[in-house]
Formats: structure tokens, C-alpha cells, sequence
């Protein structure tokens, strides 16, 4: 039985773990080691049961906690190349852990299979995630999105459970506080997905086989975690699909303790 439990997720970090009791992954270490420590005791998961860290890019609330978390408990850590020479730049590949290249092939962690896809954002060498259980259930991590791409599209088809940025609300984004070129950077191509997007993407998954959904990455400025969950369930509902019977969808809180899990 493997669950996905995003146990940080927006701007002040993100960390997604999948996996079972005996083993599993971090998908990005966005807070403090001992914060990530607390997040993974709160929702019972062993650390040690976590054998690799999957990075998506280089931003700050994705890799903040990698250094000191991953050398404490000697985690191997893949990302891109790109991402790899980013974070080596900022002195996080310190020698006390090992690292590599994530492989255009796939990289086996147990068994687990885990393929990335490139994604329109402004890291240097963006990707989202892939996970293949053993019984072929796939598990996507699609965040920090600027737009559905056609290789976010592909790579997300089919998938049983999707982890979606539902970042922000448009209205809010731009009647907000936040400077121009800052808001600008959020609804360009290479910034972040708001909730209409999101919304638009889902009633194809379901229909290619999805059924569970967690909408992560909100913004605490430019979303609320209802507004961003009414979005995606109306457009749903108005196409005549049923919560619980045709979908299941969530909202990745700022910090889990113990309230989402999705069991595949």
C-alpha cells in the first residue's frame, strides 16, 4: 500500500514523500531539516524508510533543507543537470551525500520507478515527476507549472493520482499588493498555474483515468485554499462528474499534520 503525503507544500517550502512504511521518496526538501524531521514524525514516516530525494528545480522553498537533511541521513540526491550545477553553485553539494543525474531512462528506488518531464518554469532545467508502482499506478508531481505544456499533458495523462499546482486566483493576483513585474512573472508561460488553469486540466485526466487529485502550491497571498478547491470541484460538477465517485480531490495544506494522504 503506498500513499502520497505532501507534507509541505507553497511558498515557504515544499516536500512531497511517496511511499510505503518500508520505503520511499522526497519529492523536493523545501524546509529545515529539523522542520522536515517534525513534518515526517507528525505523519508516521520513518526516515529511514526514505531512499532517495528527487529535486524539481533550484528555487529556494524547493531545496532549502536538502543540504543538511540529506548529509545527516546520507540520502542520495537526484535532479537535472541543470538543477545539479545550480545547486552546486550555491554551495549545497557539500560532500556528504551522494548525488547524480536524474536518467532520461528512469531511475529504479526500490520498487519504484521514477521518470521526470520537463516544465515550462523559469528554474533553469524545470521537471516534474513520474512515480510507477509496482503494479503499474502511476503518481504524478506537476508543480511550479507556468502553463499546461503538450509534454505536461502527455506526462500527466493516464496517471491514478496527480499532484497539480493550483497556485492562484487571477483576480487576486492582480488586484493585489504584489509589484508588477513580480505579477507578471506569475502569469507568464514560465511562472505559475492559477486556479482556472488547473481546473481546465482535470475533467481530461479523469476522463484518460485519473481519479485522485491534490491541488499544492498555493499562494498565501494570492489564493485561499477554498477558492482554489470550489474551482476545480464547480468545473467538475458542471460537466456532470461526481465527487467521490468519479473524483477525489484535495488541497495540500501549508504544513500537513496528519490531515492529507491519498492511499493508491
Amino acid at each position: 500500500m503506498y500513499r502520497v503525503c505532501p507534507l509541505f507544500s507553497g511558498s515557504k517550502g515544499n516536500s512531497i514523500f511517496v511511499g510505503t512504511k518500508s520505503e520511499g521518496i522526497l519529492i523536493d526538501v523545501g524546509r529545515s531539516c529539523k522542520q522536515l524531521e517534525r513534518a515526517l514524525f507528525i505523519n508516521n514516516i520513518d526516515v529511514c524508510s526514505i531512499k532517495a530525494i528527487f529535486l524539481t528545480h533550484e528555487h529556494t522553498d524547493h531545496i532549502s533543507g536538502v543540504r543538511v537533511f540529506a548529509s545527516k541521513y546520507s540520502i542520495k540526491v537526484f535532479a537535472s543537470k541543470g538543477t545539479i550545477d545550480a545547486i552546486n553553485k550555491k554551495g549545497i553539494l557539500n560532500g556528504k551525500f551522494p548525488y547524480d543525474f536524474i536518467d532520461d531512462n528512469g531511475q529504479m528506488i526500490g520498487n519504484i520507478l521514477i521518470n521526470s518531464f520537463k516544465t515550462p518554469h523559469d528554474g533553469i532545467d524545470s521537471v516534474g515527476y513520474i512515480v510507477t508502482l509496482e503494479d503499474g499506478k502511476k503518481i504524478v508531481i506537476a508543480t511550479d507549472i507556468g502553463y499546461i505544456s503538450d509534454t505536461v499533458k502527455n506526462s500527466i495523462k493516464g496517471a491514478d493520482t496527480v499532484v497539480i499546482e493550483s497556485n492562484h486566483d487571477v483576480r487576486m493576483l492582480e488586484s493585489g499588493s504584489y509589484p508588477y513585474y513580480l505579477k507578471k512573472r506569475i502569469l507568464s508561460d514560465i511562472g505559475h498555474l492559477s486556479n482556472e488553469s488547473c481546473a481546465s486540466i482535470l475533467p481530461f485526466l479523469i476522463e484518460n483515468g485519473s481519479k485522485n487529485f491534490i491541488l499544492a502550491h498555493l499562494s498565501q497571498e494570492n489564493n485561499v485554499p477554498e477558492l482554489a478547491l470550489e474551482t476545480s470541484v464547480c468545473k467538475l460538477k458542471s460537466l456532470g462528474m461526481k465527487e467521490k465517485l468519479d473524483f477525489n480531490i484535495f488541497v495540500a495544506p501549508v504544513e500537513n499534520f496528519g490531515t492529507v494522504n491519498v492511499i493508491v
